[in-house]
């Protein structure tokens, strides 16, 4: 089963950005569908952005032309920036590793958007 780290969370306002990461401890990474989820306060957790082995991207409509997730397989880590981001961005995000029926899941990283 995979170990995933992610990280870059934080604080930010209105119109800012941010870039999580998330690192992968799987030996072979580049097989694994990748994804982004994100979970706000009283909501069910959501897909964010997702990416195939292949490097083909997936994006839920309300991020669409903000948010670009990529791979780097040779760092076996997973990255998602994220722009312009709006209060509604709020929420715990997590990184999702997937291959062949099996899920792994990461602690999550908090990103607040607020002024």
């Amino acid at each position: 089963q995979a170990q995933l780290v992610e990280s870059g969370g934080g604080l930010v306002q209105p119109g800012g950005s941010l870039r999580l990461s998330c690192v992968a401890t799987i030996k072979w990474f580049s097989v694994f569908t990748m994804k982004w989820y994100r979970q706000a306060p009283g909501n069910q957790r959501e897909l964010v952005a997702a990416i195939s082995r292949l490097g083909s991207t997936t994006y839920a409509d309300s991020v669409k032309g903000r948010f670009t997730i990529s791979r780097d397989n040779a760092k076996n880590t997973l990255y998602l920036q994220m722009n312009s981001l709006t209060p509604e961005d709020t929420a715990v995000y997590y990184c999702n590793a997937e291959h062949s029926g099996a899920s792994s899941w990461g602690q999550g990283t908090q990103v607040t958007v607020s002024s």
